[in-house]
């Protein structure tokens, strides 16, 4: 089993299209309004905004956690929580054993809080 799609829900779809847009760095793979529906593929997971969804919580995986919310900061983003860690992985259990999850929670432009991602050796 593996998951295939997540919903998101955006009150402004072309709103939140332009924000998962610039975050993620790559255009819709589906747009379809109406309904109210755009799609984006987050390595093979559909990310669905949605706005008859309800909202949810979600984690990104980001190569440089720091650059990431200083860029979203610069763009007007609410950050809600620094970059710090949140845990070690001491094992292969939930990440790469002998590194550190460093995580920061951002808003995203319709309100919904996410989680941004970074594992890093461990110094």
């Amino acid at each position: 089993m593996r998951m295939i799609q997540v919903a998101q829900r955006a009150t402004d779809l072309d709103r939140a299209t332009a924000f998962y847009a610039d975050l993620l760095g790559v255009g819709p793979s589906a747009t379809y309004d109406p309904p109210g529906l755009v799609f984006f593929d987050v390595g093979g997971l559909r990310l669905l905004l949605d706005r008859g969804a309800p909202t949810a919580l979600h984690y990104l995986g980001v190569p440089d956690l720091e650059a990431t919310v200083a860029r979203l900061r610069e763009r007007g983003v609410t950050v809600e929580s620094e970059p710090h860690v949140i845990f070690g992985h001491d094992d292969d259990t939930l990440g790469p054993a002998g590194t550190d999850e460093w995580m920061a929670f951002v808003r995203d432009s319709e309100g919904n809080l996410l989680g941004l991602v970074e594992q890093r050796p461990r110094r």
